[in-house]
């Protein structure tokens, strides 16, 4: 296979030097250029005073980092607030609803959605919130149809995950946007498994909210969740969950009642974590710099001729055929995940799996073609 991407920046990841890593959908290698990065915050907080520190440096670095993911998700500047985790983000959206006092109160989910969404889900429900899960009828795909025909007039909110942790399944965004808005209702999509994998288009979508974090495909490292939230519609929200920050003169450290900020800040909580902004801002650049349009035709290549070389040795796959329903991975059903993903770490090939998938296998733009046949060809060997 030729190479599309002349320069696979791999000389930015030291991690690459240990073997063969396909591990994207769990944790991207650190960018050389982030230990700089993680020292200069060192630098900062070692060498000002509070005040200065704030006002010169971290202050504005949620919105900075947040601008800079709002464009790699296609977004409008000031759309992106940056949060603690993925969990907070949706927990803040959450917060947004009164589900006991609103005719509305219908939450459509998903079977194939990651494990913390169905938990805060679950603790809505104790406050009126009626929860819908559309179920699987193979642990790997959720049929639109089924999506769209749960989508009613009693519905508040639609929560998916755009790509599922689990098989790698992605749904058609714009169909289920286009179904919720005609009843009135509002869509959140989870894209921690799409955001540099996959190109996203948050703008034309007319999506409302999107949670993520830079962890997997941004190669950003823990700790740095960030909530989309379209821009005419933040003004009309008042998230429960909230902290000084989103107060719109936070300096003032006035007492309550709460005035909101005007901005997406009205859905920030407390001090932000200045040092998982900094680590993630070398690995924002690269992505953009590499542009996911080109990522994203790399991932398409791959993981057809992933499926086709497991296909022709009848291995099962728990990853959708079409190209359209899939993000960045390919799983591969094997008979004992963990012992099989310790083998192949022996010979420096780095997946790993999941309960009822199998293999998780993940390459990124920094891969090489060779790269990911070499660890193909070793699956195959342990297998025979």
């Amino acid at each position: 296979m030729s190479e599309t991407i002349p320069n696979r920046r791999r000389e930015e990841f030291p991690t690459l030097a240990a073997g063969i890593h396909l591990l994207s959908h769990s944790l991207g290698p650190m960018p050389r250029a982030s230990r700089d990065s993680m020292l200069a915050y060192c630098d900062a907080w070692e060498h000002h005073t509070s005040e200065d520190a704030w006002a010169h440096a971290w202050w504005e670095l949620s919105q900075r980092v947040g601008d800079r993911l709002a464009r790699i998700i296609g977004g409008a500047p000031g759309s992106v607030q940056i949060q603690p985790n993925a969990s907070i983000a949706l927990g803040s959206v959450a917060s947004c609803f009164d589900f006991a006092a609103a005719r509305r109160n219908k939450v459509v989910t998903s079977a194939l959605d990651f494990p913390s969404m169905e938990y805060i889900w679950e603790a809505q429900a104790s406050l009126g919130a009626k929860i819908e899960i559309v179920s699987s009828p193979d642990g790997v795909i959720v049929p639109l149809e089924k999506i769209l025909a749960a989508i009613d007039e009693t519905t508040a909110l639609v929560a998916l995950s755009h790509t599922s942790f689990r098989s790698s399944y992605r749904v058609d965004a714009t169909a289920i946007v286009e179904r919720a808005h005609r009843v009135g209702a509002l869509v959140l999509l989870d894209i921690y498994q799409s955001a540099g994998a996959v190109e996203l288009d948050a703008d034309g979508w007319g999506v409302d909210f999107l949670i993520g974090g830079t962890i997997k495909w941004l190669c950003g490292g823990p700790a740095c969740g960030y909530l989309y939230v379209r821009p005419d519609l933040q003004k009309d929200l008042r998230p429960r969950l909230t902290g000084w920050v989103a107060h719109n003169a936070p300096f003032e450290f006035a007492a309550s009642p709460m005035r909101y900020a005007g901005s997406v800040r009205r859905f920030a909580q407390g001090t932000p974590s200045i040092p998982a902004l900094y680590s993630a801002l070398p690995g924002l650049q690269i992505i953009e710099e590499v542009g996911v349009e080109t990522i994203a035709r790399e991932s398409r290549r791959r993981t057809e001729w992933m499926i086709e070389f497991a296909l022709e040795r009848g291995w099962t796959i728990n990853t959708p055929r079409n190209i359209n329903e899939r993000g960045g991975s390919v799983m591969i059903a094997v008979e004992d995940g963990p012992a099989m993903v310790e083998r192949l770490g022996e010979r420096k090939v780095f997946v790993d799996c999941r309960p009822g998938v199998g293999l998780r296998i993940s390459p990124h733009f920094f891969n090489t073609d060779e790269e990911v046949h070499e660890a193909l060809r070793t699956l195959a060997q342990l297998l025979r």
